[in-house]
């Protein structure tokens, strides 16, 4: 599913424009973004978790040349589905 087809059943869900439904969809993950960059954690009760992770520094290798590389340290977005979720998949 595309932003768009998200946004176009959102719409039809809520009985509002796609206008309105996308200023919605735009806020939730502008917010989730900035919870994340403050490393908050946001839990949305069945649905799952969004949390931000520190990875380690660490070596690797150039696929191409073989070459040793450094990689940063840096903080990565993580999900965790809950249980609602996982279970509705099955």
């Amino acid at each position: 599913m595309t932003k768009a087809e998200l946004i176009a059943r959102i719409a039809k869900d809520c009985r509002m424009s796609k206008a309105l439904a996308e200023k919605a969809l735009n806020s939730m993950t502008d917010n989730v973004t900035r919870a994340l960059k403050k490393k908050d954690k946001i839990t949305l009760t069945g649905f799952g978790t969004f949390c931000s992770s520190k990875r380690r520094a660490r070596k690797g290798r150039n696929p191409q040349t073989g070459a040793v590389i450094d990689i940063k340290a840096c903080n990565v977005p993580k999900f965790k589905a809950g249980k609602e979720l996982r279970e509705s998949c099955n």
